[in-house]
């Protein structure tokens, strides 16, 4: 597990927005991975993310790593910003965008459950 966890400090450290999800960008496989994906895609921000059902390891791992209990995980810059529920939240709040340094948008749009 000290593996798992030391290669998740790295990707964190060096990735400046890092999604760790269920699925893929192009393929969520749970709907509040997808709800971040939407809301990530919609701000235009570039991100990587990491399919935690490709190993049980680091899904596991990112839970210990953060301390908390559900994925999907974002990090900005080397923080644990949240889940799907607090990543909509500050979407819709205008303050993910300030977060992530982008453009709020004139209206930014609600996102469904």
């Amino acid at each position: 597990m000290d593996e798992v966890l030391d290669m998740i400090e790295r990707d964190v450290k060096s990735i400046p927005v890092l999604l760790f999800m269920k699925g893929t960008k192009a393929h969520p496989v749970c709907g509040f991975s997808a709800k971040v994906v939407s809301i990530l895609n919609e701000m235009g921000v570039e991100y990587e993310t990491r399919n935690v059902l490709d190993d049980e390891n680091l899904r596991r791992g990112i839970k210990e790593f953060s301390s908390w209990p559900t994925i999907p995980q974002l990090y900005i810059r080397g923080k644990f910003i949240g889940g799907c529920d607090i990543l909509t939240e500050l979407y819709e709040q205008g303050e993910l965008q300030g977060l992530l340094g982008v453009d709020q948008p004139r209206s930014p749009f609600k996102i469904e459950s």
